[in-house]
C-alpha cells in the first residue's frame, strides 16, 4: 500500500461519499465521470479495501468508507487550514484575478482596487471566459475571477467558491458603420427578428455566454451564427466583423475602433450578470479592495439597478434574488 494519500483523490472520495451518486459528485467536482472513477478505484487499490458497493441503481458506502469519511473530511478541514494559514503570512503573495477580457468592466474594478490597496499586487489574467477560469479557481490556480456564474450546465460548486453579482451591464451589438441597424441609436430587439446575429457561440472557454445570448436571440426571434473560430482581441473581432458582416453581440461598455460602432439593445434592455468569483477561504487585502471598488462603482454608477423595462436569464435572477417580475420575462413581438 502507498504511504501517502493525494488530497485531490480524498476530495474525490469524499464528493462520492456525500453524493452517493458518481454523476452528481463529477459535475460537483467539475471532473469527468470516468476519471472520478478512476480516481475512486485507485485509491481503493491503494488502501487494500472496498469503500464502496456499487450497483446499476444505488451507491453506498462500505464500513471502511465510513470510516475514511470521517478521517478524509478531517485531513482535508486541515490541509485547507494550513495552506490558507501560510498564505495569510505570506504578505506578498499576489492576487491572480481572471478579467476575462481586456476593456471590460472588471478591469475598471481592478484599476480603482489597485489604487485602493497598492502594497497587494493584483495580477490580471485573461481566459476568455468563465468556463475557463473555473477550472483555474477549483484547482487553485486563479483566486478569483469575474464572469457569468450560471449557464454552465451543471451547479454552481458553492462549497468551494463565493460569488457576488458585481453589475448588470446593459447589452449591445457591435455593427459595421455602415450595417443599415447602425444608423438607430438603439436598437429594439423587434428588429433583430430573423436575423442572424453572432453570438460567439464557437467560444469553448465561455459556455456561460453562448447560454445566455442564444436563449436572448430565440426570446427575440433572431437566429444565433454558425459556430466558427473565436475571434481573440479588439483587432482580431473587428477583422472578423468586416469579413462576416453580422451584428456580434456584445456588451454596452467595450472598446471600440474606427469604422465599427456599438449600439445598445433596447425593448427590452437585456442584461447581463457580471458576477465576481473568489475561493471561499480566501482573505487577501487585494480580495477587499476589489470588493470596495466593486461597492463603490455601484453606489455611484447604479450597477445593480434594474431598469423598468428588462430582460435577465432566469438562473442568474433566481441566484441572485433579483425576483421573477414581468420586466424579467424574455421580450415577446409586437405584431
Amino acid at each position: 500500500m502507498g504511504d501517502e494519500l493525494d488530497p485531490r483523490v480524498l476530495r474525490s472520495f469524499v464528493a462520492v461519499a456525500e453524493e452517493l451518486h458518481f454523476t452528481r459528485a463529477a459535475a460537483r467536482l467539475y471532473v469527468a465521470q470516468q476519471a472520478l472513477s478512476r480516481d475512486i478505484g485507485r485509491l481503493e487499490r491503494q488502501l487494500g479495501v472496498r469503500l464502496l458497493t456499487r450497483t446499476t441503481r444505488r451507491v453506498a458506502l462500505t464500513p471502511e468508507g465510513e470510516r475514511l469519511l470521517v478521517r478524509a473530511r478531517e485531513l482535508l478541514a486541515l490541509h485547507d487550514r494550513t495552506l490558507q494559514e501560510l498564505h495569510d503570512l505570506n504578505d506578498g503573495h499576489p492576487l491572480l484575478v481572471d478579467l476575462l477580457a481586456e476593456g471590460h468592466t472588471p478591469a475598471r474594478v481592478l484599476r480603482a482596487a489597485r489604487e485602493r490597496a497598492p502594497p497587494a499586487e493584483l495580477v490580471a489574467r485573461f481566459h476568455g471566459g468563465f468556463g475557463a477560469a473555473l477550472k483555474l479557481l477549483l484547482a487553485g490556480r486563479l483566486d478569483a475571477a469575474f464572469g457569468r456564474s450560471e449557464g454552465l450546465g451543471r451547479p454552481f460548486p458553492a462549497g468551494q467558491l463565493a460569488r457576488r453579482l458585481i453589475r448588470l451591464e446593459p447589452m449591445a451589438l457591435l455593427l459595421p458603420g455602415e450595417h443599415p441597424l447602425a444608423a438607430l441609436d438603439a436598437v429594439p430587439l423587434d428588429a433583430l427578428r430573423g436575423t442572424q446575429v453572432d453570438a460567439s457561440v464557437g467560444n469553448d472557454s465561455a459556455p456561460e455566454w453562448a447560454d445566455l445570448a442564444v436563449g436572448l436571440l430565440a426570446a427575440s426571434g433572431a437566429e444565433p451564427s454558425p459556430r466558427h473560430p473565436h475571434a481573440v482581441g479588439l483587432d482580431e473581432t473587428v477583422r472578423h466583423l468586416r469579413s462576416h458582416g453580422r451584428p456580434i453581440l456584445t456588451l454596452l461598455e467595450r472598446p471600440a475602433a474606427p469604422s465599427v460602432v456599438v449600439r445598445p439593445l433596447i425593448e427590452p434592455v437585456p442584461l447581463y450578470p457580471w458576477t465576481m468569483v473568489f475561493r471561499r477561504e480566501l482573505r487577501h487585502p487585494g480580495l477587499d479592495a476589489l470588493h470596495a471598488s466593486a461597492d463603490e462603482f455601484a453606489a455611484r454608477e447604479g450597477w445593480h439597478e434594474v431598469p423598468p423595462d428588462a430582460w435577465i436569464p432566469a438562473p442568474d435572477a433566481a441566484a441572485f434574488g433579483l425576483g421573477a417580475s414581468p420586466a424579467l420575462r424574455p421580450p415577446r413581438s409586437r405584431h
